[in-house]
């Protein structure tokens, strides 16, 4: 089953700007969530090693990424969409 896989990057400051666009961040993914075009979301265990998310189509991962509060503010400092394969899927 196709997906769309976001990749972010940190900036080298993302300790101390992250905290501040947390909960904007936050509501924006909720949407994308709620209206079922965002499967999962979360940073990799280091945080400065970026963070990723799984959406449904290519257009909602380009579009949830072009007005990211962690985009606009710097805290990723570069993103890119890939698609994926999902090779593990329930029925």
């Amino acid at each position: 089953m196709k997906k769309t896989v976001l990749l972010y990057a940190s900036a080298p400051d993302v300790a101390s700007t992250a905290p501040l666009h947390f909960a904007a961040h936050v509501a924006r993914w909720k949407i994308f969530r709620d209206r079922g075009e965002l499967l999962m979301v979360g940073t990799f265990a280091n945080v400065a090693d970026g963070a990723l998310g799984i959406f449904t189509t290519r257009e909602a991962a380009e579009a949830f990424a072009r007005d990211d509060p962690f985009v606009l503010h710097g805290v990723v400092s570069r993103w890119e969409v890939r698609d994926w394969n999902e090779a593990i899927a329930e029925p």
